[in-house]
């Protein structure tokens, strides 16, 4: 089977985030009335495993060994079967 999961990646809370810094400062700028921006960013990956159970711990993996820094960055992500 071929799965889809999108994988969205942001800093965890705590640490520096200059690009949604720089964002909010820009978009003010505009005069627009912004609290807070945080930068995030997203993975599609398409991929084959057994199941859906097989599909989420590659996905889960990957994340932990490649996609993101455990140490900083949070992740979570959305899986779909494709046909």
């Amino acid at each position: 089977m071929i799965f889809k999961a999108i994988v969205y990646v942001a800093l965890k809370k705590g640490y520096s985030d200059p690009e949604g810094e720089a964002t909010a400062n820009a978009l003010k700028g505009l005069g627009y009335p912004i609290e807070r921006v945080r930068a995030s960013k997203s993975y599609e990956v398409y991929y084959k495993a057994e199941n859906k159970v097989h599909a989420k711990k590659l996905i889960d993996e990957m994340c932990k060994r490649l996609l993101t820094n455990p140490i900083k960055d949070d992740y979570h992500f959305e899986l779909s079967e494709q046909k």
